[in-house]
């Protein structure tokens, strides 16, 4: 499991005006954006990242990094 700390050093290595967005099932190599970003407290504490709409199917340069085959 990633963390937001995790997430927060990783994304510190990147160009901070590039767009971000979800890669999602390799079956299905689609682009989603990221909408709201929800944190839940208490027991069950965790952050969500609500997905905003489709982008469009994934470059092969990005499904070759993730390791997903060409569909």
């Amino acid at each position: 499991m990633i963390t937001v700390g995790h997430l927060i050093r990783q994304l510190q290595a990147v160009d901070p005006d590039l767009p971000v967005y979800f890669a999602i099932n390799p079956d299905w190599p689609n682009a989603h954006r990221i909408g709201r970003i929800v944190e839940i407290t208490g027991s069950e504490g965790a952050v969500y990242l609500a997905e905003n709409g489709q982008e469009g199917i994934l470059p092969p340069v990005v499904r070759n990094q993730l390791d997903w085959t060409d569909v």
